[in-house]
């Protein structure tokens, strides 16, 4: 997604605007996942990959899943600043045992 805003493509143009735009979630979704489907069908099968950003969302989360399975691939793992979150993203991926993130130091 940030290789398409910097290089100010038409779909870069528009991700800048739906990121920028929060209010708008469900129509940034659907925009973010259909640039998210042109990279993820093009690459070649079993390239590895890092995602940061993606998925922001649980329907992001649940459609990156269903890629996947269709693909016949998994994911390694999921990083998370804070794995303890009750955000619904890292719920999804710490309910899968896929979730590593940074551990709290004591107090």
């Amino acid at each position: 997604m940030q290789q398409e805003i910097s290089r100010r493509t038409p779909h870069g143009q528009q991700a800048a605007v739906a990121l920028s735009h929060a209010a708008g979630r469900q129509h940034a979704d659907q925009f973010i996942l259909a640039v998210f489907r042109k990279w993820f069908w093009a690459r070649k099968p079993d390239a590895g990959f890092l995602l940061e950003g993606f998925p922001a969302t649980l329907l992001q989360a649940k459609v990156l899943d269903e890629w996947l399975e269709a693909r016949g691939e998994t994911l390694t793992g999921c990083y998370a600043a804070d794995p303890l979150s009750a955000d619904l993203v890292v719920t999804h991926y710490r309910t899968q045992g896929l979730l590593t993130g940074a551990t709290r130091a004591a107090a």
